[in-house]
């Protein structure tokens, strides 16, 4: 076998320092040359009989969305692959995919995929679960939050870890993912999806993303990874002081479970400080994240609005603030969906 390329080397430290070394760590694999790379340097520690990741285990999940008309001929080459790695245990999990899903192919397929993650995690009893994301994977993230224009925790891109997930080969290149397929000798499956410019990703990754190194800078794709790390920083920060905040501002919920946070305190909060805090309570009251355009118009409330509300938020949150003589004066009121309190008219 031809010299270990640097490119492998740098994928066992990063998957080394992911790994979970006292429980059962999974591969999320696809058959692409990124998931199968990880596979090989995961693989690498399963196998050490000394130092750190000793008796580390790994296995594989292998998520099949029943898309391609070739899913089960793909999926079946990629569990021969990982078992031919030593990874154990490898298994098959089917993905449910909502096709008429609102919020698109893309996203219905992520949420299918956690779904079977999750899934596969309970049944095998695993503690961690790592993904193949790479720069690249990164660099179109963080084009896609500025499209959206979402905010810092948008252009932050891809988290390196969240909850039980770890995403290791963020440093690393698709190019860095093929080399260490090739020198293992895998073939890799290159989904048709990825060159579909029907996609907003394909296209950023087919069409934009070339354009801009042509165009703009040969190191874009470096740049805009190195947004997301400072990105990240910047909305952990914000995010833990608006934590801290929080509870600071928040009165007793009655039995109705409304929250009522108080509003003078809120207002002299600096913006970005206060929307997070806002976010904080929609979801403290049962409902979901607020999009930017509802989180706005609950911001409207607290800054000096005619309309006193109320803004009904994602998962059934309303949210309204008291009105001058009532006893919640000075008050914003975060109502749970299966709430009677009463919201002004």
């Amino acid at each position: 076998m031809a010299k270990t390329p640097q490119a492998l080397h740098a994928a066992r430290r990063v998957v080394g320092e992911a790994l979970d070394p006292q429980g059962l760590n999974l591969v999320a694999c696809s058959g692409g040359a990124d998931s199968l790379a990880l596979a090989v340097a995961a693989s690498w520690h399963h196998h050490r009989t000394s130092g750190p990741s000793a008796q580390t285990r790994v296995g594989a999940v292998v998520v099949d969305h029943h898309i391609h008309p070739r899913s089960v001929e793909i999926s079946g080459q990629a569990v021969r692959q990982l078992k031919a790695l030593g990874l154990d245990p490898v298994r098959i999990y089917p993905a449910t995919v909502d096709t008429d899903s609102p919020d698109g192919p893309e996203a219905a397929a992520r949420t299918g995929r956690y779904a079977a993650f999750r899934r596969a995690m309970r049944e095998l009893g695993a503690t961690r679960l790592l993904t193949a994301h790479t720069r690249d994977d990164q660099a179109e993230q963080v084009l896609l939050g500025l499209a959206r224009g979402s905010g810092t925790r948008s252009l932050a891109g891809i988290p390196a870890v969240r909850g039980p997930y770890r995403r290791p080969l963020l440093q690393l290149t698709r190019a860095d993912t093929e080399a260490i397929c090739r020198h293992a000798e895998l073939s890799w499956w290159q989904d048709p999806a990825n060159q579909d410019p029907r996609y907003l990703r394909s296209r950023i990754r087919t069409q934009i993303m070339p354009y801009l190194e042509e165009h703009l800078s040969a190191g874009i794709r470096e740049a805009l990874a190195r947004t997301a790390e400072i990105a990240a920083d910047d909305a952990d920060h914000l995010e833990t002081e608006a934590k801290r905040l929080f509870p600071q501002l928040m009165e007793d919920p009655d039995p109705s479970g409304a929250l009522r946070l108080r509003l003078h305190p809120l207002r002299t909060a600096s913006a970005a400080i206060r929307r997070r805090v806002l976010a904080l309570g929609v979801v403290a009251a049962g409902g979901a994240h607020p999009s930017s355009e509802r989180l706005a118009a609950v911001e409207r409330l607290t800054t000096g609005s005619r309309s006193a509300g109320p803004v009904q938020c994602e998962g059934g949150v309303s949210v309204y603030r008291g009105t001058r003589g009532s006893a919640e004066y000075g008050k914003l009121v975060f109502v749970p969906p299966t709430s009677t309190v009463p919201s002004p008219a």
